[in-house]
């Protein structure tokens, strides 16, 4: 019998035993000086989820499409047995996103940012079991979806089959959006999937080795070194970033003879990079790059990508312009998957840019079809379609008139169905529906001042105005991944015991709280130790300390505590021994 060594039984401890490992991690990283913080979970009533199903009772199967943030969250998230969870996917594993830059440069190896997907599920006390495969096709009417394997079958070609569902979960994300502009498909590099970050990091240093070559004039090495990022959101932004620090910390040693060719060139279309955020972080940024010699051309808009240059049009002049490269980045937004395009003409959506639901991400129209993630948006309702509905059921003495103390009784149901009401009140600096009334009728409203139809219309004319879609980030989707299961877990009590806002086309209450989204706030790293931030409450910081908030959340967010870990330990080799630059 062959001796387990001590090495071998305190692995197998740790394995067993995920908490001890957590222990380990903890001590590690604060014994190391990095600050980093776990949200805690939220605990749900789940009394009942640990009741033996009757035997005559069949477990209601769910199918989830997608491995994403959306649906990673669902399935870490979803608690009741009384499930059979399907997952199908064509990817195997969950990938942290906002980490694929630091992948393109080496300051993070891939493998610390992916956790198979089985390790998520087979922790569940929920039967959840996962089919690599695509889908093809969605029968809302059948409740079925048709897949196709990703594996070969005895060289016979990829398997195709069908699976059925009573709730269908869609969260296969989105695609990069090219805009059909000439040569982007064939001659571009994508960042959203951790095979482009490899093919990304294996291009970058061949861009080198073949500028080392002796047989290459100054011109094409020229060529070879010039670095084209086309988007200029948070991705590509960050990415130029990486890519500056890569070359000038680590590539320099490498290739000396070439560092002076290198050039990197950001370009965007509208007037500034990072529109989505504060402008002081916007102009910081541009002036940043500035001094580090990254050129950022802002206006320029890409109109065709060949296999050595790439042709611009700047949209104020409109004046096209030719620029030779080595390799070019694509990172300007995304698009709709065909499966989710040929599902939205068959439910009445095709003329849509994406896939819409309710406010309790339910794809409209389908009962137990939900929808989230970058696939899906919200079809928030506007609360004029409703006013009339909204107003008699306010008008409790049926007077045709309505008070403020009325209408400040269904204020919290107003303001939960339709947040556009609670915004609104907010941008105009408007405390309660009082100020409100005050505004449209003018000073002297009491709480006996009564208003018609007509006068409660003009008071909430303009509200819907300040209605936006939510933007398709990590964030946004983890959110509505955990929202669903938690809906999901609570099925059966409330659908005795309804507890969402009031139905003011109806009578009773909806089954749940509709989504309400938190925004926790943004990271932009510029390179050079340096991260702006801007955290909820209008606060930006910018600078060496938002960096290190930047490493602690990044790594507190991660999936499990194996990907913490690695993280972690992936930071502390680069700060001590630089990149790595093998092509591996």
């Amino acid at each position: 019998m062959q001796r387990v060594t001590v090495i071998e039984r305190f692995s197998k401890t740790f394995r067993d035993n995920p908490s001890l490992s957590k222990l380990l991690i903890v001590f590690t990283v604060s014994g190391g000086g990095l600050v980093a913080y776990s949200e805690t979970a939220k605990s749900y009533d789940n009394s009942n989820a640990g009741e033996l199903v009757e035997a005559n009772n069949r477990k209601k199967k769910v199918v989830v499409l997608g491995t994403g943030w959306a649906g990673a969250s669902f399935l870490k998230n979803l608690k009741d047995p009384s499930y059979d969870v399907q997952v199908i996917s064509p990817r195997n594993y969950f990938a942290f996103t906002p980490l694929l830059p630091s992948v393109t440069c080496g300051t993070v190896e891939s493998r610390s940012v992916v956790e198979p997907i089985r390790n998520i599920i087979r922790k569940k006390h929920v039967n959840a079991y996962y089919c690599e495969a695509e889908c093809i096709k969605i029968d809302p009417e059948n409740k079925k979806v048709y897949c196709r394997s990703n594996l070969s079958i005895n060289g016979n070609g990829k398997e195709e089959f069908s699976v059925d569902y009573d709730y269908l979960v869609i969260a296969t994300g989105a695609r990069v959006n090219t805009f059909n502009i000439p040569g982007v498909e064939e001659h571009t590099y994508f960042l959203k999937e951790v095979e482009d970050a490899q093919k990304i990091r294996r291009t970058v240093i061949d861009c080198f080795e073949k500028a080392s070559l002796p047989t290459l004039s100054d011109e094409e090495r020229k060529r070879l070194l010039h670095f084209v990022i086309v988007g200029g959101g948070p991705t590509g932004v960050e990415f130029a970033a990486q890519l500056h620090d890569f070359v000038n910390e680590d590539i320099v040693r490498l290739y000396p003879k070439v560092k002076d060719l290198v050039k990197i060139t950001l370009l965007e279309a509208t007037d500034h990079i990072l529109n989505m955020f504060d402008k002081r972080i916007t102009a910081f940024a541009e002036e940043k790059f500035h001094r580090d010699g990254i050129d950022v051309k802002t206006g320029s808009m890409v109109v065709k990508v060949g296999e050595k240059e790439i042709s611009t049009k700047d949209v104020k002049r409109g004046e096209i312009t030719s620029m030779p490269y080595g390799m070019a980045v694509w990172s300007t937004g995304i698009g709709t998957r065909p499966v989710i395009m040929e599902f939205m003409k068959h439910i009445g959506q095709g003329n849509r840019r994406v896939l819409a639901t309710d406010e309790w991400l339910r794809v409209e129209g389908q009962d137990n079809v939900y929808a989230l993630g970058d696939c899906a948006t919200i079809n928030q309702r506007k609360v004029m379609e409703d006013i009339a509905a909204i107003f008699y059921k306010a008008d409790k003495d049926n007077s045709g008139t309505l008070t403020v103390k009325e209408f400040q009784e269904v204020l919290r149901d107003i303001c939960e169905r339709y947040p556009q009401v609670e915004l609104y009140l907010k941008n105009k600096k408007l405390s309660n529906l009082v100020d409100l009334l005050k505004e449209s009728k003018g000073d002297g409203v009491k709480e006996s001042v009564e208003v018609d139809i007509e006068e409660f219309k003009s008071a909430l004319s303009q509200v819907d105005t300040d209605m936006k879609n939510l933007p398709a980030t990590a964030q946004v989707a983890s959110q509505q991944g955990v929202y669903l299961a938690k809906c999901f877990n609570r099925m059966e009590e409330c659908e005795k015991n309804p507890e969402g806002p009031l139905r003011f086309r109806g009578e009773g209450r909806h089954r749940f709280h509709p989504f309400r989204y938190r925004h926790l706030g943004q990271f932009a790293p510029l390179g050079g130790e340096q991260t702006a931030a801007q955290l909820p409450g209008d606060w930006v910081s910018i600078g060496h300390s938002s960096q290190w908030l930047w490493y602690s959340v990044y790594a507190s967010k991660q999936v499990s505590w194996r990907t913490r870990a690695l993280v972690v330990s992936d930071w502390v080799r680069r700060f001590i021994f630089g990149r790595d630059s093998s092509q591996i």
